[in-house]
């Protein structure tokens, strides 16, 4: 490369190759920076308070993978948090707080309907009408299994027509957007208006940063905030919304394992006081109610909780499983993440895999691939046939249970076999399941159990795993929270298996109470003060030379000074502790006195140890550009400072740069979906 070419301040461009072989900083022409002294202050969080705006109500969107719902609390009266109204066409055999999360586009691909409302009209449709609708379900988990997710992720349908994630993710925002407004103007008896609400979309701890991003991207374009206004959307992480909820609980509010024997999740009266049976009696008549009251107090359980303890709350939803360790601080008792989340694709879907792979197993995998395209509605059937049976299963179960085949499956199965589902039955070799004269299939209790096992058996390794771990001794509750943790058997592994190590509790209402806990979020958003860094980030810059400590291919030779290249600048480490809102700044300097246009690239990496921007895991995740043309008549000094702030807040990491003599400015927000 000539001397010309690498002193020359041309802009950069943005395909900069950044194999291990070829120099990002190299190949982009411009000279860099170089850091000033090793200034490394972290400043106190609570210089850059914002002037906070004043919100009427929050409400919190639980955007499952199985099912969704909101809840909203106003902020004139915080203790009182009010689950969305129920919702049309709910599943016998199925509580319905929530609503399915499914979503229906017409063949033109414009929004539908959504829930409910989108399956029962998927379902009427004539099965040639059906082909050309795009209905889909259990989308979320796309976010969490793809590995390199952008704005242009695509999703397939039932129909196998494929549509933009960030499309039907928005989609799905604006319809509980729509209806939260509708059903809070209806209450207030005025208009509503977005501007009054404070919106709080919850997704688990376990995601990596690209995917709580897009659920950000996503609410933008459903027009619940806007990127000039991000503080009117917070994105929290399911974990931290249950704790928030559990330090409330009262006595009578939960379940504790390991005390009671629990039956089907509820525990037998007779080893209950008068005060539990009072307490259920009020909740089964204000069943209809939506309206949940929160004292303003800490829960009993809570109480007991000294200054430093630790607990651990398990969130096994639909999709995914997250393990997360908490610490209490006093005297506000605020949170601290100790271990940072752990988890995997867990969730109560495994369970319904399992039921599938057992379906192919009698009915052979190339029937039922069939008949999920040629019938997809009645698919659709059969799997909320299961849903209702398998809420049904319970470690102490000695009857079977029977599922209902839709009558297009016996139908389609015997055209594309020849023979009857009856003969499949028999042929399959699988003895614990029957076929009925009624025309079910019935499963004995241990064949329902078994579907269970390995999902189960997932978690409680991975639980076995967190509490090896040297962050995670002493644990004194084990909170045991999200629609899956409603399973008896889930309930009955973990205590069997950690019972002796901590009390485990599971809230009476534990579906909702993420939902719960995330309004209460959205009320006092500081109420979470330490978090631990998913990520390694830093800057790419210039450093001096050293003979025998810097590779040889990284050596850059400009105007007789010899840089080396790529160096990693580490502003903080994954797995540091961060405070929210907290400020990290670092002083560079232009490598030449003289440059007009400072570029200052930020990357980002899991691994811990990194010193090269090339070293392999490293992505680049955010540029501020200076353009310092136009100051020329301004006398700089030798040394010119650039500051450089980096500002760790809720999902978003914002970016500033500053020219410490013109006091130009630049910001940016760190993005890990577009580069």
């Amino acid at each position: 490369m000539s001397e010309k070419e690498a002193g020359s301040d041309a802009g950069p461009r943005e395909t900069a190759p950044t194999s291990a072989y070829s120099s990002p900083a190299r190949s982009l022409g411009d000279t860099g920076i170089t850091p000033l002294s090793p200034s490394h202050i972290v400043n106190d969080s609570d210089a850059n308070v914002t002037e906070q705006q004043t919100f009427l109500v929050v409400v919190a969107i639980d955007f499952g993978t199985t099912s969704s719902g909101y809840a909203y609390s106003f902020t004139k009266e915080p203790e009182c948090i009010h689950v969305m109204r129920r919702w049309e066409g709910g599943d016998p055999g199925v509580s319905n707080q929530k609503t399915p999360t499914t979503i229906l586009l017409t063949p033109e691909r414009k929004f539908h309907s959504f829930g409910y409302a989108a399956r029962d009209f998927y379902h009427d449709l004539d099965p040639n009408e059906a082909k050309q609708w795009l209905y889909l379900e259990k989308f979320k988990m796309k976010l969490h299994t793809t590995g390199n997710l952008t704005m242009e992720t695509d999703l397939t349908a039932a129909n196998g027509k494929k549509i933009k994630a960030l499309e039907i993710f928005a989609y799905a925002l604006q319809y509980f957007k729509e209806q939260a407004l509708k059903e809070l103007s209806d209450q207030a008896g005025s208009e509503f208006e977005n501007s009054d609400v404070r919106w709080v979309i919850t997704v688990p701890a376990i995601w990596k940063q690209p995917a709580k991003q897009f659920m950000r991207q996503a609410a933008y374009q459903a027009g619940m905030a806007t990127p000039e206004n991000p503080e009117q959307l917070i994105i929290a992480l399911e974990p931290e919304a249950a704790s928030i909820y559990c330090r409330k609980l009262r006595l009578h509010q939960m379940i504790d394992l390991s005390s009671k024997a629990a039956v089907n999740g509820y525990t037998s009266s007779d080893t209950v006081g008068a005060g539990f049976a009072q307490a259920k009696e009020h909740i089964r008549r204000n069943r209809q109610s939506r309206t949940f009251l929160v004292e303003n107090v800490i829960g009993e359980i809570w109480s007991e909780l000294e200054e430093g303890d630790r607990y651990v709350v398990v969130d096994s939803g639909g999709g995914t499983v997250d393990l997360t360790v908490h610490q209490i601080r006093l005297p506000e008792g605020h949170l601290k993440e100790l271990y940072k989340s752990t988890g995997g694709p867990y969730g109560s879907l495994g369970v319904d895999y399992e039921f599938e792979k057992l379906l192919c197993k009698i009915f052979g995998e190339d029937f039922i691939e069939q008949f999920k395209i040629k019938r997809p509605a009645a698919w659709v059937d059969l799997m909320i046939a299961f849903e209702s049976r398998k809420r049904a299963a319970a470690p102490d179960r000695t009857n079977p249970l029977n599922i209902n085949l839709p009558f297009s499956f016996i139908d389609y199965y015997k055209k594309f076999r020849g023979h009857s589902v009856e003969h499949a039955l028999r042929k399959s070799n699988v003895d614990f399941v029957k076929w009925s004269s009624q025309g079910m299939l019935r499963m004995s209790p241990d064949a329902m159990n078994a579907l269970f096992k390995p999902t189960i058996d997932n978690i409680i390794d991975h639980l076995r795993d967190l509490f090896e771990k040297p962050e995670v001794t002493d644990v004194k509750f084990l909170f045991l929270v999200g629609g899956f943790a409603e399973a008896p058997l889930l309930q009955q592994a973990v205590q069997s298996a950690f019972g002796n190590k901590c009390r485990i509790i599971i809230p009476q209402d534990v579906g909702l109470t993420i939902l719960k806990g995330a309004v209460l979020f959205g009320l006092d958003p500081a109420v979470i003060k330490v978090r631990r860094s998913p990520l390694t980030y830093g800057v790419g810059v210039l450093n001096r030379y050293v003979e025998g400590k810097h590779p040889p291919d990284k050596l850059l030779v400009k105007d007789g000074t010899r840089w080396c290249t790529d160096v990693f600048d580490k502003f903080i480490s994954a797995d540091q502790s961060v405070a929210l809102g907290e400020t990290v700044k670092r002083s560079y300097t232009p490598a030449k006195p003289s440059q007009m246009l400072i570029v200052i690239n930020i990357y980002s990496a899991e691994q811990d140890n990194v010193n090269f921007i090339t070293d392999p895991g490293v992505k680049k995740c955010g540029t501020l550009r200076l353009d310092l043309t136009g100051t020329d008549d301004t006398p700089l000094p030798t040394r010119r400072e650039i500051q450089t702030f980096m500002q760790f807040g809720d999902t978003e990491i914002k970016a500033i740069a500053i020219d410490i003599p013109t006091s130009k400015s630049v910001k940016a927000g760190i993005d890990f979906l577009n580069y």
